[in-house]
């Protein structure tokens, strides 16, 4: 009878036929153990001390391991602590140097993190962006390199040709790199220091990039009537597009991506997540404007965008590209600028008025009061002016000097009934 714990004599028929759970020594290899667990499942365990300390190393399962084998690796264990070498680390050593060293490639790690980042962005065509330009600019030269062999070097070859004939674009890629990058340092995939950082590292290699801190170029706003009768006699979806952006002085990502759904009643209401303050935002629209919408939807009769082809919104560059061939000098943007200069030197209406129209954060408190009514009516007059004036129709809204200073007293006291509440 076989007893447990005792030193026995084993050989391959008692190994096989032990069923009982417990630690069986071996008679003939000093320390090695074979040790049967509840499960029935049987392990290999030699046990050593080494300075003070002991240890208890696996040599593998029974049958995958055999008595044999288990007592030749029981001896070079022993070995290697008669040396004063522990067998256990000097085994991880060995098996990490026989694996092979995970390479992760920037391309496909780059890839992966604008998709992982992609629902946390407002749109789509942001991620697509990112998409574009590192594969443009970033992946000739770094995409097929581990991540952790990108260096400075690797960062100006990419960024030198375009920072100064392409500043908006190399400034943006630029930031894009540096958390791509930063997220593989988190993951622990490269060292620690980020070669695409701007403040400390690469400020003191590039200059700025030119009109870093430029306005958008704008038309000025005596110019505008005669540039829209010109976009008015092309007849496509960008110039519609084009047109009912610049008498909302909305944005390009705005106007993209509206739905027809979003217009009820002459109101186009926008969500918070398509706006750059992340609050809804509601624009009066005029007749030219409802004009503007009936003909893109003839152009698109199925699509469920204001301004479509083929059922798909517009790419981000299609008004850009029609304002190029236009005006060179222009920015989309920039109509939003003419607006306000027009606003501020040819009309009454309030400042704050205009600013919710273009939906600007209000810093100053007495103007945010303002922000607890939408103010729709005094915008939508506002709208028809701008609307008029652009058309060169004559306004609907110019009041003789009395109403002007009723209208002003009315102001001033609603302002301070926002300010109150």
């Amino acid at each position: 009878m076989v007893t447990k714990g005792a030193k026995m004599h084993l050989t391959d028929f008692v190994v096989k036929n032990l069923k009982k759970p417990g630690r069986y020594t071996d008679d003939q290899t000093r320390n090695l153990h074979l040790w049967i667990k509840k499960v029935g499942k049987k392990y290999w365990i030699w046990r050593f001390t080494i300075d003070g300390e002991r240890f208890g190393m696996s040599l593998g399962s029974y049958p995958e391991v055999r008595l044999k084998e288990a007592r030749e690796k029981a001896t070079e264990a022993r070995n290697s602590v008669n040396k004063g070498i522990n067998p256990i680390h000097e085994r991880q050593a060995k098996k990490e140097k026989s694996t092979p060293r995970q390479i992760t490639l920037f391309a496909p790690f780059a890839l992966d993190y604008i998709e992982v980042m992609r629902p946390k962005w407002r749109n789509e065509k942001h991620a697509d962006q990112w998409v574009s330009t590192v594969k443009t600019y970033a992946f000739p030269v770094i995409g097929a390199l581990p991540l952790d062999q990108v260096d400075t070097p690797h960062l100006l070859q990419i960024l030198q040709p375009i920072w100064l004939t392409k500043p908006e674009t190399a400034s943006r890629l630029r930031g894009r790199l540096e958390r791509i990058l930063s997220a593989a340092v988190t993951r622990k995939l490269r060292p620690a220091q980020n070669p695409a950082l701007w403040k400390g590292h690469l400020e003191t290699l590039m200059p700025p990039t030119p009109k870093s801190d430029a306005h958008h170029e704008a038309l000025p706003y005596p110019e505008l009537p005669k540039f829209l009768a010109r976009l008015q006699d092309r007849d496509s979806v960008s110039a519609l597009a084009l047109e009912f952006t610049i008498l909302n002085a909305a944005r390009t990502s705005e106007v993209l991506l509206g739905e027809r759904s979003e217009v009820t009643g002459g109101v186009w209401s926008i969500p918070a997540s398509r706006m750059k303050a992340r609050r809804p935002h509601q624009v009066p629209l005029c007749e030219r404007s409802l004009d503007l919408l009936e003909m893109a939807r003839d152009h698109d009769p199925e699509s469920r965008y204001l301004f479509s082809r083929r059922g798909k919104p517009l790419s981000s560059m299609t008004m850009l590209s029609l304002l190029k061939r236009l005006r060179p000098e222009l920015t989309v943007h920039g109509f939003r600028s003419t607006f306000r200069d027009w606003v501020s030197e040819e009309t009454d209406h309030s400042p704050e008025v205009a600013e919710m129209a273009l939906a600007h954060t209000i810093g100053n408190k007495v103007e945010a009061a303002y922000r607890r009514g939408n103010l729709l009516k005094r915008r939508r007059r506002l709208m028809q002016d701008w609307e008029d004036y652009c058309l060169e129709k004559p306004s609907r809204n110019i009041l003789p000097l009395r109403a002007v200073q009723a209208q002003s007293a009315a102001d001033n006291q609603e302002q301070r009934r926002a300010t109150r509440s």
